[in-house]
């Protein structure tokens, strides 16, 4: 199965994918596919964690990098984590996921507005064609806090 029918998947640019849940077949193509990088905001203790994911990607010769951002607590350390890992793969081909998309919409649209790429409606608009972050009180919180640090 290829990820683009990975749970929620979305194409973000030329460059950039996201999506929710993946399983170990579709990462063993994603160098086929011409993916350069994974970021996997899913802590490794996850029910939906791939065992072993780490190493199915780097031994497809594609890096990995592990953000693992707990759902319950999303912080501002993860963000810019994130932003960071973003920053230094800038034009590779990257797919980032987690559960659900919830967490890599939400930090991608805060990434892009941050760096301004995305306006506030079309971080929205991305942010809410996977979720309602009004249904999860404390990731309304943590979008809300992160756009008056920065002013959008």
């Amino acid at each position: 199965m290829p990820i683009e029918a990975s749970l929620n998947f979305r194409r973000i640019d030329d460059t950039v994918t996201s999506s929710g849940s993946v399983v170990a077949e579709d990462l063993a193509t994603l160098a086929a596919n011409g993916y350069e990088v994974v970021i996997n905001l899913l802590p490794d203790s996850s029910e939906y964690a791939v065992a072993g994911e780490a190493d199915i990607v780097a031994g497809q010769g594609i890096d990995y990098i592990s953000i693992p951002v707990d759902f319950a607590a999303p912080g501002e350390a993860d963000l810019e984590a994130f932003g960071a890992a973003m920053d230094a793969n800038a034009g590779r081909t990257i797919h980032v996921h987690c559960a659900a998309n919830y967490r890599v919409s939400a930090f991608y649209g805060l990434y892009a507005l941050r760096r301004g790429r995305w306006s506030v409606e079309q971080a929205d608009e991305h942010l809410r064609s996977v979720w309602d972050p009004a249904e999860h009180p404390v990731w309304q919180e943590f979008i809300a806090a992160a756009r008056d640090r920065t002013g959008t």
